[in-house]
């Protein structure tokens, strides 16, 4: 007993408050510092881009069946922007550092009227790479960035590969195929113009 009462003179003659004044001062300040530092980000979260909820329409309610990616192998960044969302019958597709992601298990923030949904069907590692939404960044020119946003498209990319699966990668350009198919119709069309030719 003679500790308690001790703590609790040494407590009045230092702030000049009652012991009951001071437990209850301590305990508000408590509450309010953990208020408020709920209120800030913290730093690890400082540089990452803001998450916005698609949630907001009653369409995402639904829950559709998760399909089994399908492996394009090589094609254009042509070819993927047919993969942006506007036919639901195709998957949700993007492309980091030249190599292409099915998003489509992410259709909340990937699909039309997500908060990321800009990305889809195109090649969009520099604005990964600077946290950046503006349409002039959405291509996968990497020349100017420094080590540090180089490092932050870095962890965007190991995000995807552990999230999503790999469906491919993008070539520049036609596709060799699709180059030599139109030699051969040019070739035809030329044979034939010849042909009709007279004499």
């Amino acid at each position: 007993m003679g500790f308690y009462s001790t703590v609790m003179d040494e407590i009045t003659w230092y702030t000049g408050l009652s012991p009951t004044a001071f437990f209850t001062i301590a305990a508000m300040m408590l509450v309010v510092y953990k208020t408020i530092s709920g209120m800030f980000v913290s730093p690890e979260d400082y540089n990452k881009p803001p998450v916005i909820s698609a949630r907001t329409s009653s369409r995402f309610d639904h829950t559709e069946p998760q399909r089994e990616p399908v492996q394009l192998g090589e094609i254009t960044e042509q070819e993927l922007r047919q993969y942006n969302g506007s036919d639901p019958a195709k998957p949700l597709l993007i492309a980091i550092k030249g190599q292409i992601y099915d998003v489509s298990s992410g259709r909340n923030f990937y699909g039309p009227g997500g908060a990321y949904a800009m990305f889809t069907g195109k090649e969009c590692s520099r604005a990964l790479a600077l946290l950046s939404f503006k349409p002039d960044d959405i291509n996968g020119n990497l020349e100017g960035l420094d080590e540090s946003e180089l490092a932050i498209l870095e962890d965007w990319e190991y995000k995807f590969i552990e999230k999503y699966p790999k469906v491919g990668q993008l070539v520049p350009g036609q596709r060799p195929l699709q180059n030599e198919h139109n030699e051969q119709v040019q070739n035809n069309l030329n044979l034939d113009e010849a042909k009709e030719e007279p004499k």
